[in-house]
């Protein structure tokens, strides 16, 4: 009858260290996932503002030299990403592709000019900026005209503050909810020797002494939970890496590897303080309170 019944409380043993390192799993993974957005947020961000393209169109009269002058310098500045040289022809070309008719047929001769595509860095992608950049561009006089989306550009700018101070808000929130969560994992846990706690405690064992194995499984509970939470990650990094290799997150092995390390010492630091404080209050109980 009692090898029965321990085979039973062994089951629910068990089953009690399952369900808290899957619930440790889930939340440290939940955090990866969290960390991996705000790590490449920026990223994305930057990919977009970067294909803002400001065009410099140029008059018939101008000459080579004073072009590949002008395209040069652009290439040569510092808030400048790329310069893409475009003849009236190519021009023609893309149009026609795009719409699929053939406007020179109709109207007889070219009416496009010959431009200068330049795209800026993120960082100088600011309405000041651009609006120096056509002021200094502009005042050649082989240059007909400078165009960019003003709007877009405010717009643009405008939705990337607005969406990173959501994401460091949401950040926020989920890391108190995932302390929380690992925290009521723990507890349960531990609720559920607390009359093994209460006994070792009247027998004149010391609270270090009854904490210490509690503290030292969760820990290893911990580190079992944030390895297969990393797992998990990885795999995750992987077919991001793979569908969108435009964020080139294999070229920041450091930023990864720093993510991959905080979320194992959280799954750590986080069952660690949980356990500590969890035996902490059963240790404080009198018997008759802990029914």
């Amino acid at each position: 009858m009692s090898s029965s019944f321990e085979r039973y409380q062994k089951r629910r043993l068990i089953s009690s260290y399952f369900s808290v390192v899957i619930s440790i799993a889930l939340v440290l993974f939940l955090l990866g996932i969290l960390g991996l957005l705000m790590l490449n947020a920026k990223k994305v961000a930057d990919l977009f503002k970067e294909q803002v393209t400001v065009t410099i169109y140029l008059k018939d009269s101008a000459k080579d030299v004073e072009v590949k002058q002008l395209e040069k310098s652009l290439a040569l500045a510092d808030y400048v990403k790329s310069t893409t040289y475009v003849t009236k022809e190519q021009a023609a070309e893309s149009m026609k592709a795009e719409n699929g008719d053939d406007f020179m047929e109709f109207l007889g001769f070219n009416p496009l000019w010959n431009n200068i595509d330049v795209n800026l860095k993120a960082d100088y992608l600011t309405s000041e900026k651009l609006e120096e950049l056509a002021a200094s561009v502009s005042e050649k006089n082989f240059v007909e005209e400078v165009k960019y989306d003003k709007d877009l550009v405010s717009l643009m700018n405008s939705r990337v503050k607005k969406i990173s101070f959501w994401v460091l808000l949401l950040s926020a929130i989920f890391t108190l909810i995932a302390v929380l969560l690992i925290n009521s994992s723990i507890r349960l846990s531990v609720y559920a020797k607390r009359f093994t706690i209460k006994t070792m405690q009247m027998v004149g064992a010391t609270k270090r002494f009854i904490r210490k194995p509690f503290v030292w499984k969760s820990i290893k509970l911990g580190i079992i939970g944030a390895i297969l939470a990393l797992v998990a990650l990885g795999f995750i990094v992987y077919y991001i890496d793979q569908a969108f290799p435009e964020l080139q997150l294999r070229q920041s092995p450091l930023l990864i590897g720093g993510l991959f390390l905080l979320v194992f010492i959280s799954g750590i630091v986080i069952t660690w303080i949980s356990t500590h404080f969890a035996t902490q209050r059963f240790l404080n109980l009198k018997t008759d309170q802990l029914y």
